[in-house]
């Protein structure tokens, strides 16, 4: 107690109470600051089966350590080259998060690595996820993980290790994101660079399941404009809820280019995501060539002409924002086209002749997008659309 001239506080001030002298506050845990440790131990005992269900060759430790063991050398390799990628969902994380679906949000997230490893080359061979968000739901994030287990199985990535944050305060409840990263591996001298690309190749597009994980922040904005709820019937496909048609998840790739890439008949892949086509297939182009793209190869799908129509998009909007319906673009000599095309095809994919390469004058656009009326639904010529000039 503390004391005044010799005297204690309590002598000269009966009344007076000192703080430690009261009974100690209640005890604080994690759990009433917002963060739940048995919540988040019960989702790692409920995805150890999902995760288990990708092992492949390399592996050597289980779901739980501090870090990932990954044996090169047991998964065949003799000089590997480790290519590695990140990305993530985007706002159709919103999509899922407002229609109650997060079954399918990992496909996609998977899709958008292990896409971007195979057009170099390289196997993928390991993933690892980081969900983020304000309140830990085990059974949501039971289904966010095995999306992320499905897609891992499609592209044969063993899921190794992941991270799951609850911040409460930084996130609101029912809110999350999602981040993967990926690693894979390809052969010194076998790394896909585009190098040998000439004109007279013809270029393949590789059907997309839908709008798979770009652009989503225009598309939210025309589903709100239009009135429709992500649970009424979708307006392209009746079958089905419009929020479970929007989530169709991304294609992923890997097993149809890894066969082609064995058999080889590629020159070049480029994976069609933000920024079309005209931003996408200059990245594996050299100098000297461009390609020019036929829209009218094919048949716009109904999710874009959708969106098309709904919000009045311009052709050069659309191929520099979406897909439009092809998710992988794919050089091939002329000479192998044939072949290529069957091995797409036998491994389960629509192949569409899309386009050829031919030389590129200085200052010119690396990629061309033609169209003429009647393309994509549209009614007037339209401009072609370009990108790539230096």
């Amino acid at each position: 107690m503390p004391l005044i001239s010799g005297r204690l506080l309590k002598d000269l001030y009966p009344g007076y109470i000192l703080v430690s002298d009261q009974n100690p506050k209640t005890s604080y845990t994690y759990k009433d600051a917002g963060v739940d440790i048995d919540a988040g131990n019960d989702l790692v005992n409920a995805i150890k089966p999902a995760a288990a269900s990708t092992r492949r060759s390399g592996v050597t430790e289980d779901l739980g350590g501090f870090g990932a063991l990954f044996d090169l050398k047991a998964a065949g390799y003799n000089d590997p080259i480790l290519v590695s990628g990140t990305d993530g969902v985007g706002t159709k994380l919103k999509i899922a998060i407002d229609s109650g679906r997060h079954d399918t949000v990992g496909i996609d997230l998977v899709a958008m690595c292990v896409n971007d490893l195979i057009v170099q080359g390289a196997e993928p061979l390991f993933f690892l996820d980081y969900f983020a968000t304000g309140h830990l739901s085990v059974e949501a994030g039971r289904d966010i993980v095995g999306g992320i287990a499905e897609g891992c199985r499609q592209s044969n990535a063993a899921l190794i290790g992941g991270e799951t944050a609850e911040m409460p305060g930084m996130y609101a409840d029912g809110d999350y994101d999602l981040a993967g990263f990926c690693v894979g591996a390809v052969e010194r001298d076998e790394i896909l660079t585009g190098a040998t690309i000439a004109p007279g190749d013809v270029v393949l597009g590789l059907a997309s399941s839908g709008i798979h994980s770009n652009g989503f922040s225009l598309v939210r904005r025309l589903v709100e404009d239009s009135g429709l709820g992500y649970d009424a019937p979708c307006p392209y496909d009746d079958s089905k809820s419009f929020g479970a048609a929007l989530l169709t998840p991304t294609k992923i790739y890997v097993k149809s280019c890894l066969a082609n890439l064995k058999a080889g008949t590629l020159k070049g892949l480029s994976h069609i995501t933000g920024g079309g086509f005209v931003e996408n297939i200059p990245r594996v182009l050299p100098k000297n060539v461009a390609v020019e793209v036929d829209a009218g190869a094919w048949t716009l799908p109904p999710v874009f002409d959708w969106l098309r129509t709904r919000g009045n998009i311009t052709a050069a909007e659309m191929a520099k924002t979406f897909n439009c319906g092809i998710g992988m673009a794919v050089v091939v000599a002329a000479e192998n086209a044939d072949r290529a095309k069957k091995i797409f095809e036998e491994c389960g994919e629509t192949v569409y002749t899309i386009g050829r390469v031919v030389e590129r004058a200085e200052g010119a656009p690396a990629t061309v997008v033609n169209g003429k009326a009647g393309d994509w639904g549209y009614t007037e010529d339209w401009t072609a659309v370009s990108a790539g000039k230096k």
